[in-house]
């Protein structure tokens, strides 16, 4: 049996390939003050067991790409599930921090290979709005991981211990390698001329980055993304540490963030037939933009609750769940022979200024007060600035949203 395109399983499989860099990240999220203190790191340290994850995500993307425009999709997919099988493997063993660290960073740099290849595959098999339409049904599927992920690390946090959620993660891989091995075919129709090289590769990427609309998509990603990271590798410590919650009820509260990335994945298709692509990146942004504005205002006027930055980050995801996918479809649509290249490119500056956003956020974490009000900045400078970027490259996307 083979999955076909149009229906319903290759949308899964592909949702669940890009779902390993969330359920990396996010099903270890509520043991990460624990799992810090057992390993006698400081907080700083423990939060370098993310950034590590994303630059090894970055580092990874950067090749997958232009590799599997020359190789095809489907031996590098599969070489890339074994490395991060064994990373996630490694983690669950780490006897120190910085055996950790190292870990995560190798199971990152084989987790970039699934998420790049499930959208260069998309854009092997379809274009324009449908491909936009795709990508939002897998961001619909993939918005129910970042749900369940932070509930079920808390779960096995209580129960057993943090290293669970490693032996867990090493076990899915291996399943998915099952699946991939013996039903996605191969979707590459004509492989990049002139074989893999180096050379190839920053050719391809020169290309990529003199235009104009593909950088302005790529912008857009990397500049949301930033204010969805440090949401992401800063709210265990904050929300736990600092409003007192448990790790099972952390879980519930990044949960209810979740709702509002699937909202925004559900509103994608509808709002894409009516306003177009840009039409629906521009209601995205001024998502993102208030989210992140609400969060400022109630952390520094209202009470002191969780709400003040819980409820305010289910509009920012709202806004990401319109943002990124149709941007990242936006920013493939002109490069149907670079599909992979340009996934790859996308995917390297969001996880590299995720990474960036993360270490600098790190730093505050251990100080309370700086780090209550370090994330309500940091998600409402990167919303406006996503507005703000939007509005002003207008022209510059206009040949690119088609």
């Amino acid at each position: 049996m083979r999955l076909r395109p149009d229906t319903l399983a290759l949308t899964a499989v592909l949702a669940l390939l890009t779902a390993v860099g969330p359920l990396a990240i996010d099903m270890y999220l509520p043991s990460l003050p624990t799992l810090t203190a057992a390993l006698d790191a400081t907080p700083a340290q423990g939060q370098l067991t993310l950034s590590a994850f994303l630059v090894g995500f970055a580092g990874g993307q950067v090749l997958y790409g232009p590799l599997s425009d020359s190789r095809g999709r489907k031996p590098v997919l599969l070489a890339s599930l074994v490395l991060f099988t064994f990373g996630s493997a490694l983690c669950a063993v780490a006897p120190t921090i910085e055996t950790l660290i190292v870990a995560r960073f190798l199971q990152a740099l084989g987790g970039a290979g699934p998420v790049v290849l499930a959208r260069s595959i998309v854009r092997d098999l379809y274009s324009g709005a449908r491909a936009a339409r795709e990508l939002s049904n897998m961001a619909t599927i993939l918005g129910l991981i970042p749900a369940v992920a932070p509930l079920i690390g808390g779960v096995l946090e209580s129960a057993f211990n943090w290293r669970a959620t490693f032996v867990l993660l090493t076990l899915l891989l291996g399943g998915e390698m099952i699946i991939v091995a013996l039903w996605l075919p191969e979707t590459i129709r004509a492989r990049a001329a002139g074989g893999f090289s180096f050379g190839s590769v920053l050719r391809s990427y020169g290309v990529l980055l003199r235009h104009r609309g593909f950088v302005s998509y790529l912008g857009l990603t990397a500049i949301a993304f930033g204010g969805l990271f440090a949401y992401i590798s800063t709210s265990s410590f904050i929300l736990q540490s600092i409003y007192g919650l448990s790790e099972i009820a952390y879980g519930a509260a990044f949960a209810i963030g979740v709702i509002g990335y699937i909202g925004g994945t559900l509103t994608a298709g509808p709002l894409v037939r009516k306003r177009g692509l840009d039409g629906a990146i521009g209601v995205g942004a001024a998502a993102v933009a208030f989210g992140g504005l609400l969060m400022l205002g109630l952390v520094l006027f209202g009470p002191r609750s969780p709400a003040a930055v819980v409820v305010p980050m289910m509009f920012y995801m709202f806004g990401v769940g319109l943002v990124m996918p149709q941007s990242m479809a936006s920013a493939l649509q002109p490069f149907p022979e670079r599909a992979g290249a340009a996934s790859s490119l996308v995917g390297f500056a969001q996880m590299t200024f995720g990474a960036i956003v993360g270490v600098g956020l790190g730093k505050t974490l251990g100080m309370e007060t700086v780090g209550l009000f370090a994330l309500p900045v940091a998600v409402s400078f990167f919303g406006v600035a996503t507005l703000a970027l939007f509005l002003g490259t207008a022209r510059a996307r206009a040949g690119a949203a088609r």
